[in-house]
């Protein structure tokens, strides 16, 4: 395409060639259905994750040989015999849990109370306990379907042994084993059976904006989706680390609907990372490839880390509109407020162009900002200029401000391009090389004119390559 346009004396025969030139390979959302959910639950360390991996066929959650790692409901699509169903995978349920687990055990109890279907997992080695048998009265008061599941069946003598929970009333028990995959497309096929075409309540929502919350843990990144949604939907205690899988919520706000993911914190890096830590690490990353707009939360009250810096350039580097929510604001006096200042303009300066917001999560200070904020920011970022209006602005920088000689030469600019939104990405071609310098400063010049609040803006050059000379 580039080589039809631009011919050997260094002009552009059909500009016009590039204001239908496409190359964001974006798809808009597409409206998702309603679909019915399926939930496991159990108590501790039962294989409830490793049973859910099974069923999705994939690793999606953390998985780890120590009991509590799950603490959040998290959901996530599932497809058998051609149809679709949300998966939820809970924490441990224990009956009069407190502290840590308690909140973990409540967002148990709440899928057990919004789901279509239930799972309830017991290991199969150990048999039934008390907390089994708790589990089954609470679950016998609900009219939703249960399927009684007996979990880590690796050999014929466990099975004989998991004969044993037909005590617990409910029915037959499906004999599985999550981690070799023995007996669970059987058990599919009775989850099929058990779920209801639609969900009994609620409908799929079209196209929601995706906001994913990041930053270092405890920063109070579930406190702030649990204060947006007005519910408890994450799991909040002062343990740092308490959000090990990304949690997903549709929240109402502004009149519109978002998509929000309350992400793990980032502790240190992938590379240094060891088990659980890990993979939440990974599915944060996931998490923030899938959003379209991160809110960056740090802690207004304390110095701004390396933790904090780290998670920026993360948020920048993946090219997704950014909002700073300087969270803890309740807790900061003067002195911090100053301080601060001087870290903001030290410490951020690869991001002046995000959108910044004081907050407290706990007391609910200023949280309603958020959404104009993230608002201003994906208009910038889903923003497209067009050619003309940029070749005219351009030739109007260059003249007063030409870029520096490079090789004894300078650089001429001989056109440029929106190449693609989401970021605004714009491509310089020209015939040499621009400075990083110069390129910043274009950069810069761009935001003044078009604005560009809240989003990152790359700026490319591509140099003509030179034609040898007929002899």
């Amino acid at each position: 395409m580039i080589e039809e346009i631009l011919v050997g004396d260094g002009t552009w025969t059909d500009e016009s060639d590039w204001e239908v030139l496409d190359l964001d390979g974006e798809v808009d959302g597409e409206q998702q259905l309603a679909m019915p959910t399926l939930a496991v639950v159990g108590r501790p360390n039962v294989g409830k994750s490793t049973l859910v991996n099974r069923i999705l066929g994939r690793r999606e959650a953390v998985v780890e040989d120590i009991p509590g790692v799950t603490r959040d409901r998290i959901s996530y699509e599932a497809n058998w015999a051609g149809r679709k169903f949300l998966v939820q995978d809970t924490g441990g349920w224990e009956p009069d849990a407190k502290g840590l687990q308690g909140h973990v055990a409540r967002q148990a109890e709440v899928a057990m109370e919004t789901a279509d279907a239930i799972l309830l997992v017991v290991d199969a080695t150990v048999g039934a306990t008390t907390t089994d048998e708790a589990a089954v009265r609470k679950l016998r008061r609900s009219k939703i379907p249960v399927i009684l599941v007996a979990n880590k069946v690796d050999d014929q003598k466990v099975e004989l042994e998991a004969a044993s929970l037909w005590s617990l009333g409910l029915g037959e028990p499906r004999m599985v084993s999550a981690a070799h995959g023995r007996g669970t497309g059987d058990l599919l096929d009775d989850v099929l059976a058990a779920l209801p075409e639609t969900p009994r309540e609620g409908t799929g929502v079209a196209g929601p904006r995706r906001v994913a919350l990041v930053g270092k843990p405890n920063v109070g990144k579930s406190s702030l989706l649990n204060k947006l949604a007005g519910d408890e939907r994450s799991v909040v205690h002062d343990v740092a680390g308490t959000t090990v899988d990304p949690v997903d919520s549709l929240v109402e706000l502004g009149g519109k609907t978002w998509k929000f993911v309350d992400t793990a914190g980032l502790r240190r890096k992938v590379s240094n990372a060891t088990g659980t830590e890990f993979y939440a690490s990974l599915r944060t990353k996931s998490a923030l490839e899938a959003s379209e707009v991160a809110i960056m939360l740090i802690d207004a009250s304390v110095p701004i880390t390396e933790q904090d810096l780290r998670v920026i350039s993360l948020v920048a580097d993946s090219g997704r509109a950014l909002v700073l929510a300087f969270n803890k604001w309740d807790l900061v006096d003067e002195d911090r407020r100053y301080m601060l200042e001087r870290e903001i303009d030290r410490d951020l300066v690869r991001v002046p162009w995000a959108q910044r917001v004081n907050i407290s999560a706990h007391t609910g200070r200023a949280v309603a900002k958020l959404v104009p904020q993230m608002e201003t920011a994906l208009e910038s970022w889903d923003k497209r200029i067009s050619t003309g209006r940029l070749n005219t602005w351009l030739k109007e920088v260059i003249a007063a401000t030409p870029p520096p000689m490079r090789g004894g030469r300078q650089p001429r600019v001989l056109f440029a391009t929106q190449a693609s939104t989401r970021p605004p990405t714009f491509v310089l071609f020209t015939t040499g090389f621009l400075e990083a310098g110069y390129r910043r400063f274009l950069e810069r010049r761009l935001r003044e004119e078009f604005g560009f609040d809240g989003s990152p803006v790359r700026v490319s050059v591509r140099v003509r390559e030179k034609k040898e000379r007929k002899k």
